[in-house]
């Protein structure tokens, strides 16, 4: 069973290598992203919650990201692992997402974090943004915005796993294959024998 965190800033491609993962090693694929959007297309009562906080442009409280999280890995089949894309987005989720998984006797084999300049994340978040029309991929004064507030909130997450010796960094530069062929390498050579398949 392999458990994993993929890491990094908006843009850095972890959710496009997430579904890559998912293929290749058959593990569940856990992203904050859908939860929110089952949650929210299905009126769920965590759904209508997270809602009120996001129609009043608050953040949705770290409870509630957790509650959605905790009801995922209930349903969800997990048989030769996970991997977590968006999430823990800060210290106190990666502390509930600790208790969280001894409940179920479970814990994080690696968080993989990857490292890509800022000026090429800002690159690739404005041609998703000519493709997607997201409106905070669209303006750069935005996407600045929202990487000082990664690199603030979230880039504490890394050091709290580094300190458990479960951080590892991936370059995140080059080809959507080559960072994934480097990823499946550190895998292969790291993790892959604490389980089959």
């Amino acid at each position: 069973m392999i458990n994993l965190i993929l890491f990094g800033p908006p843009g850095s491609g972890k959710g496009t290598q997430a579904q890559r993962l998912v293929e290749k090693y058959d593990i569940a694929h856990w992203s904050t992203g859908d939860m929110f959007r089952f949650e929210l297309s299905n009126h769920t009562e965590l759904g209508q919650l997270a809602k009120s906080y996001m129609d009043k442009g608050q953040l949705v409280p770290d409870e509630v990201t957790i509650s959605m999280l905790k009801k995922r890995m209930e349903s969800g089949k997990a048989t030769n692992g996970f991997i977590l894309d968006g999430f823990p987005r800060n210290i106190v989720q990666a502390q509930a997402l600790d208790t969280l998984l001894e409940e179920k006797n479970l814990k994080i084999t690696a968080l993989l974090s990857l490292e890509v300049d800022e000026e090429e994340l800002i690159n690739r978040l404005l041609n998703r943004g000519k493709v997607s029309g997201r409106a905070d991929d669209i303006n750069e004064e935005i996407i600045r915005r929202r990487l000082q507030v990664y690199k603030e909130e979230t880039t504490p997450v890394y050091n709290y796993y580094a300190e458990k010796q479960l951080a590892v960094q991936v370059n995140g530069m080059g080809t959507i294959d080559e960072i994934f062929e480097e990823l499946c390498l550190l895998i292969d050579d790291r993790y892959t024998t604490q389980f089959v398949y």
